[in-house]
């Protein structure tokens, strides 16, 4: 029998670097709004069918039986599209033998990216409010995350504080743009500031573009890499889930220099193997659709958001006006609620709305505590239903 000094301590089963995790907020309104019966405004998934051109292509796909593993970096006809849409998108030579990385979601190609890149001991600055995955993914990749804050109303940056967040410590800077959830589209000018100090501090960009083609108002989207001196150190993430309406397919994919590229495919091929293959040949016919398909997107969106603001403006919301993506944040301090999470619940259970707390998009739960995000990803009946709806708090 064991002496009482033999028998060992108790002790956590679970890994440290997840005691802080929570469920994701933005998933648990979607739950909740199951639950509840209500108006899903938050998960920002499109409610519309994928094209169906890019629908035939996967069904003929798995109809020709190709079920089986693609190449672990993505099938060549997927890599092939994607080369060739950045040449004509953006102006980018990507060679999709070395450049290209196809993953399971941008999710995956986040994770992915910053695996590759982060040592212990090192920092990333990410932008708030920021979406919710960026925050756990510094910490399973090791990284030290510092923040810097975008300011209301227009979500505009503070050089001073961007430049105090860079350090000998800083490895990478994780940019979203357009952004989610405030629907910032970042300017040249803004770009050319982060690119300087990313050259500076000899610092890599881990961009995420998966709003790209959803604009408004003349604002331009523009990739990091495009800027002198950034191809051979920024990391471009993105996938077919949003402008292509098929956020469930889960194809992303990476865009890097060739060494960077090297890094991040080793990490990818032992979390995933790969994405779908059969899925993957119908996102290579969507990057081949022309301008109109996102010129008619663009507008499409930008009707919806237009319904939104005026819908939340009438029910008594404070908006900050996007000018992409399909969100706009809100403050609604008017309605006398203590607290955002207090709010989204009772617009859950009371209204028939779900919505995500702004504290969810913040490292610090006060700086979000008087804002809520509603996404405007659904048919116009849809938004007009919710816009009822809205109405009742008003009375």
């Amino acid at each position: 029998m064991l002496e009482r000094s033999q028998v060992a301590a108790p002790r956590a089963l679970t890994a440290q670097r997840v005691a802080g995790f929570t469920e994701s907020v933005i998933r648990e309104m979607t739950r909740l709004a199951h639950q509840y019966n209500a108006l899903n405004l938050a998960q920002g998934y499109p409610g519309f069918p994928a094209p169906e051109a890019m629908k035939r292509a996967a069904i003929e796909a798995i109809e020709n039986d190709i079920n089986q593993y693609a190449i672990t970096w993505g099938a060549k006809r997927l890599r092939d599209a994607i080369s060739a849409k950045y040449q004509w998108y953006q102006g980018m030579d990507v060679d999709p033998e070395t450049m290209i990385t196809v993953t399971c979601g941008a999710t995956e190609g986040m994770m992915a990216a910053l695996l590759a890149l982060i040592n212990p001991g090192d920092e990333i600055i990410v932008f708030e409010p920021f979406y919710e995955n960026y925050g756990p993914d510094g910490i399973l990749s090791g990284a030290t995350p510092r923040y810097v804050t975008l300011h209301e109303p227009d979500w505009s940056l503070d050089p001073d504080e961007l430049a105090a967040a860079f350090n000998n410590h800083t490895k990478a800077i994780v940019l979203n743009t357009p952004n989610n959830p405030t629907g910032k589209v970042f300017t040249r000018e803004e770009l050319a500031m982060i690119a300087a100090l990313c050259q500076k501090w000899d610092v890599v960009a881990v961009t995420d573009e998966i709003y790209e083609h959803i604009v408004y108002e003349g604002r331009e989207h523009i990739s990091m890499a495009t800027l002198p001196g950034m191809a051979e150190r920024t990391v471009t993430v993105n996938g077919a889930s949003k402008t292509y309406s098929v956020t469930g397919w889960r194809v992303g994919w990476v865009i890097a220099a060739p060494p960077l590229t090297n890094a991040i495919r080793k990490v990818h091929d032992f979390l995933t193997v790969g994405a779908p293959a059969p899925l993957q040949e119908g996102v290579a016919v969507a990057l081949g659709f022309g301008t109109d398909y996102y010129a008619q997107l663009a507008r499409d969106y930008r009707e919806r958001r237009d319904f939104m603001l005026e819908a939340l403006t009438a029910a008594g919301f404070r908006c900050f006006k996007p000018y992409g993506a399909y969100y706009v944040m809100t403050d609604f301090s008017a309605f006398g609620f203590e607290d955002d999470l207090t709010f989204a619940e009772y617009l859950v259970k009371e209204i028939g709305i779900a919505a995500v707390p702004g504290s969810s998009f913040y490292h610090d739960a006060v700086l979000g505590r008087q804002k809520i995000r509603f996404a405007y990803a659904q048919p116009l009946d849809i938004l007009q239903r919710a816009g009822e709806r809205l109405r009742r708090l008003r009375a």
